[in-house]
């Protein structure tokens, strides 16, 4: 019946907000502020889906984001439909439709539940052993069923309609974890003035004082107390609260990855609003508040719905107002259980009986469960379950050995203790100590600057864990700079529970049940029996144990599998528990949606869109635009009535006869700067460096370790520590990273700086040979003689009164400028330059007549006539490989047979013998057009205009020992035909290099 387990005199929720949700098709209501797990539990709903190999009855474990079992699909629509959400964790909206998974033909009746009955044919490793024979039935008959078996939730099978943000963020405390430690911390950092971010998954900050209902704080209940310190700190402008947000990711240099849930909580969410957001967190310090996991007890039946945390019970009650059950027993190992059992009567809830599998436990919990009435049976197990889809009853017997005893409960709760939430110090590259007193793995050292504190770092008494937290905090604001404002009060803090250690492994007298599984890893079916098999089918390493029984592996990452199983393995190895070590926690924490990781975009939001100073002039002149990685250059600037091909002729045409001005902005530009600047040119470079005179420039080709072109481009020495490096636009970001890879790796002993001056400068090309006539009225303070200024060369100067860079180069063979100024003045100079031009008959023109000039030329582009398999040598650039050096990046490479073989691809031109005909870029070329099919392909091309200047088409080529062709008819199969080819020297135009020159 729905609310027939909602208590009315019980937790914090609003009882007049009812929202109403379905699950399986049944419709239910809940209140605004539960999860969907606390609402179905609120409507006596236990059954939530079935497990992964054995496909049993499952229910709800926990009551956080290490919950195993309740995994469920949520679906908004036909394209919003997301698989395998924890029920505790998704937040409640009115209209939820929730489904179960991985059951047919429905939930209460599940065919593959025969999987439990085969159970012996799927133990551990099963699917090492199965498939391995006969080999062919492999791709025929084994992967496909598996395939389809695998999983749990379906995937979605339309395109993802959700937008997704990204923020990056600089503070000096990360604070991990909004518990009373992670609070205290930030308190203490955010008064001494540091600049604070704290995140925490939960809706509302707290962590455990959710369910500690014995918690003080400062005179105040645990919970009023969390709620007042979030309020103090959300009124403080230099701290950051993030809520329902999750830290999964712990990286090199102290960054933390955050995902933020934004909407999945709403039920009519803006559809331009982002649903996740990733935050990539840059801390001075970080601060580790992510409290501990509760473990399960292990005993044969551990898995049947009602069965779940002693502290998710707690959570249920207290801060959700539901009760898990009528008749609730409890099964532990340590004293926290017993506050649960305490919580429980005190509402009305009938407690039949205590379980401890301690003989003897002591302490004030224990004498207060008596006093409330409490059955305790110290030193007895419970050894069975039953029920069918529903817990029903449990059977007790002593752990020495006696009769057994049938127990009525509809609901039990378990612990064996806490398991210290150390998954992002893990994964920091901390090193993790065991504490053999308490049985747990705790943080030792730290490999980034952080702290753990509370019960992560095991501490678990509240006192002590406010105090530790508030010195970490005030000492990490000290150590990151801030300045104190005034020492933090020190609230009082107590709470009458105990957090003892508990057991690992399967609890004493398990091994009196008779037929059931005790499992260890509910998400993955691993029984406390397959871990002690892979130990005695040879695996020793806790690694291998994992693999071989997959435990702890998955979106589960072993929150609370993973210490039973090393407990487990190292009993069965005789061996401690620390030398049989711990597996790697790794990210993410928790599932995180591609969608959050990839920052989804789509339309003009797919990337980013970078324009140059320039753009506005240009699409005021009638440019028509190309994407050119992510930036957007003027294609062509076609007049009335002209298509491309005829405005490119035009273009072409006119810079060779009078002038062009080109936006040569998206240039990459490298800022090489260091007494040691030239040492490392000579390694990055084939060419020379060290004796290059100032204010000269040179071309330069940039190999990969393998001896093959990774980039090229102009570089100019400014002074004698100073090179200003162009890259190929596409090529600024890898070359950089190229550069300081081997900066940061290879060559740390160098005194170099690097940084990319892209953005800085914009570049004004003007080419042809009236362009010393265009640039010389508004250049001051150089001589721009051919004496003075000859043809790669580079001066320090002032156009139209701005500083400037001015070289001569050429991109085109004529006489050409690059003027660089700085972005904020380039289209001021841009439309001063383009008056003069004006006068000169210059044309502007884009990245279409760019290419055509260039292949006129024969020069190349890195990535079009190059493809990742090119040498200098097979470009015809080996005269750009100093011939004195002895080292630089890829000069082994070079070396190696194969790349100084006969039958290498070229670089050559080709002519078509019909003059008219434009060839394919990428179609193939063969030396007999009639042999039969395969054909031999001897190479294909690369680059193919019309060349309005040479009055016939023009391509480039790489082709099998190119250079020895000379004159050799070469055919290109197409669709339409085989078109005949000559093979020609690279350069088409200007042979002799001339008009360079002036």
């Amino acid at each position: 019946m729905a609310g027939a387990f909602r208590l009315p005199a019980a937790g914090r929720l609003d009882a007049g907000r009812t929202l109403r949700f379905t699950f399986d098709g049944v419709s239910h209501t809940g209140l605004a502020g539960d999860t969907l797990a606390s609402a179905l539990l609120a409507n006596g709903v236990h059954l939530v889906g079935r497990s992964f190999k054995y496909h049993r009855p499952r229910g709800i474990l926990a009551a956080g984001a290490e919950e195993p079992n309740a995994l469920v699909g949520i679906h908004r629509d036909a394209a919003r439909r997301t698989p395998n959400v924890r029920a505790t964790v998704q937040e409640l909206y009115d209209g939820l439709n929730a489904v179960s998974q991985n059951r047919w033909p429905s939930l209460s009746f599940d065919v593959g539940a025969l999987n439990d009955l085969a159970a012996p044919f799927f133990s551990a490793g099963f699917y090492y052993k199965t498939f391995m024979w006969p080999r062919a039935a492999w791709e025929r008959l084994y992967e496909p069923v598996i395939r389809r078996a695998a999983g749990l939730g379906v995937a979605p099978d339309q395109p993802d309609p959700d937008n997704y943000s990204n923020r990056f963020a600089h503070c000096d405390v990360l604070v991990v974890g909004a518990g009373p430690a992670g609070l205290a911390a930030a308190l203490a950092a955010a008064e001494a003035g540091a600049r604070v971010i704290l995140a925490d998954e939960q809706p509302q900050p707290g962590g455990s004082l959710r369910f500690e209902s014995g918690a003080v704080i400062d005179g105040k209940p645990g919970w009023e107390w969390a709620q007042e310190t979030v309020a103090r700190l959300a009124a403080k402008d230099n701290v950051r609260i993030l809520t329902r947000t999750t830290g999964f990711g712990y990286y090199a240099h102290n960054m933390v990855a955050l995902a933020e849930r934004l909407t999945d909580h709403l039920a009519a969410p803006d559809a331009q609003a982002p649903r996740e957001r990733l935050w990539q967190v840059r801390a001075g310090r970080v601060v580790l508040a992510t409290g501990a996991i509760e473990r399960h007890m292990v005993f044969p039946g551990n898995d049947r719905p009602g069965i779940m945390l002693a502290a998710a019970g707690r959570t249920y009650l207290n801060h959700y107002g539901v009760a898990v059950g009528r008749r609730v027993a409890v099964y532990t190992a340590c004293d926290s259980a017993y506050a649960a059992a305490l919580d429980l009567k005190k509402q009305g809830i009938a407690v039949p009986v205590l379980v401890d599998a301690r003989q003897a436990p002591q302490g004030g919990l224990v004498e207060q469960a008596r006093e409330a009435g409490i059955e305790v049976l110290a030193g007895h197990a419970v050894t069975g379950t039953r029920g069918r889809l529903r817990l029903s009853a449990i059977e007790v017997v002593p752990v020495a050995g006696g009769p057994q005893r049938r127990v009525e409960a509809d609901a039990l709760l378990t612990s064996a203790g806490w398991t210290p939430a150390v998954h992002l110090f893990s994964q920091s590259r901390g090193k993790l100590a065991y504490d053999a007193g308490t049985g747990r793995f705790l943080p030792g050292t730290h490999a980034q600057n952080a702290v753990c504190v509370g019960a992560c770092n095991g501490t678990t008494d509240l006192g002590m864990v406010v105090e530790e937290a508030l010195h970490a905090g005030a000492e990490a604001a000290g150590q990151t700079g801030a300045q104190a404002r005034g020492a933090t009060a020190r609230p009082e803090a107590r709470s009458p529970e105990g957090w003892s250690a508990g057991i690992a492994g399967p609890a004493p007298g398990a091994e009196a049940g008779k037929g059931g599984k005790a499992f260890v890893d509910f998400q993955n079916d691993v029984t406390a029996k397959d871990i002690a098999q892979a130990v005695r089918e040879g695996m020793r390493s806790i690694e291998h144990v994992k693999r071989f029984t997959t435990t702890g592996m998955a979106t589960d990452q072993g929150k609370t599998s993973n210490l039973h199983a090393l407990a487990i393995a190292a009993r069965m190895l005789d061996k401690p528990v620390p030398e049989v070590g711990l597996t790697t926690f790794r990210p993410p924490y928790t599932p995180v949606t591609f969608g959050a990781l990839v920052g989804h975009g789509r339309g003009a939001l797919f990337e980013p869109t970078r324009r140059t100073p320039i753009h506005a002039w240009a699409e005021a002149h009638g440019a028509v635009f190309e994407d050119v990685g992510q930036w957007k250059r003027a294609w062509y600037f076609p007049k009335d009535g002209e298509d491309m091909h005829a405005a490119v002729a035009r273009e072409c045409r006119t810079v060779r006869q009078a002038a062009g001005i080109f936006d040569a902005s998206t240039l990459g530009k490298i800022e090489v700067v260091g007494p040691d600047a030239a040492r490392f040119m000579e390694l990055m470079y084939t060419n020379p460096w060290a004796r290059l005179e100032v204010g000269r420039c040179r071309y330069g080709i940039m190999l990969r370790e393998d001896g093959f072109i990774y980039d090229d481009g102009v570089v100019g020495r400014l002074a004698e520590d100073r090179f200003h490096v162009t890259t190929t636009t596409g090529g600024a970001p890898r070359v950089l990273h190229h550069m300081e890879d081997y900066l940061q790796t290879e060559f740390p002993h160098l005194k170099v700086w690097l940084t990319s001056t892209t953005e800085q400068w914009a570049v004004i090309a003007v080419q042809g040979p009236r362009a010393r006539d265009i640039v010389a009225p508004l250049v001051e303070g150089v001589d721009l003689s051919d004496a003075a200024m000859p043809h790669m060369s580079v001066r320090t100067c002032r156009v139209c009164g701005v500083p400037a860079r001015l070289f001569r180069i050429s991109f085109t063979g004529e006489r050409g400028f690059e003027i660089n100024v700085p972005a904020d003045h380039g289209l001021a100079v841009w439309e001063a330059v383009w008056a003069q031009g004006e006068r000169h008959g210059a044309v502007a023109y884009g990245t279409e007549t760019m290419h055509v000039l260039r292949a006129e030329k024969g020069f190349i582009i890195v990535g079009q006539d190059t493809d990742g398999t090119v040498t200098p040598d097979d470009a015809g650039l080996a005269w750009a490989i100093g011939k004195k050096k002895t080292d630089f990046v890829g000069i082994r490479g070079l070396r190696r047979t194969d790349l100084v073989a006969p039958g290498r691809r070229q670089l050559i031109g080709l002519k078509t013998l019909d003059p008219s005909i434009v060839l394919e870029e990428g179609a193939q070329i063969v030396a007999d057009p009639n042999q039969k099919v395969p054909m031999k392909m001897l190479g294909f091309v690369t680059s193919a205009y019309w060349s309005e200047n040479c009055g016939h088409s023009i391509a480039l080529a790489l082709v099998e020992d190119g250079r020895a062709r000379m004159g050799e008819r070469l055919y290109v199969p197409m669709p339409d035909g085989t078109i005949e080819v000559e093979v020609t020297s690279t350069v088409f135009f200007d042979e002799k290099g001339e008009r360079v020159h002036g």
